[in-house]
């Protein structure tokens, strides 16, 4: 194993799928992942969303650094922010509300549970 990894998607396999459509709220948003690591509670890779809004509830800690796009999280007391290209973002556990990509959104993402 290399000790040194460029975060690539033309060099990873990318997986698409959708949120549980029970939790879907507006559109028919696609999820493209990259996922670059995988071990120990730690993920991390690049991950893509198509506008659309779902309810999110974390349980994990998550990095992100926005590429592109817009996107806006709202917390359970309607508090929103808007992510856009070039923000950096800690979301924490117990993070719960909604995920509205209203621009197709591409962001590095570091999980850890």
């Amino acid at each position: 194993m290399r000790l040194l990894h460029r975060i690539d998607r033309s060099t990873t396999p990318a997986e698409e799928a959708r949120p549980d459509p029970a939790l879907v709220l507006a559109g028919d948003p696609v999820h493209t992942t990259w996922n670059m690591e995988d071990r120990d509670g730690l993920y991390c890779g690049m991950w893509q969303s198509t506008p659309g809004k779902w309810k999110v509830s974390y349980a994990e800690w998550e990095y992100v650094y926005i590429h592109a796009g817009v996107s806006i999280l709202t917390d359970t007391a309607g508090v929103a922010t808007t992510l856009k290209a070039g923000d950096s973002w800690i979301i924490r556990p117990g993070f719960a509300g909604t995920w509205e990509v209203v621009e197709t959104t591409l962001k590095d993402y570091v999980i850890l549970n």
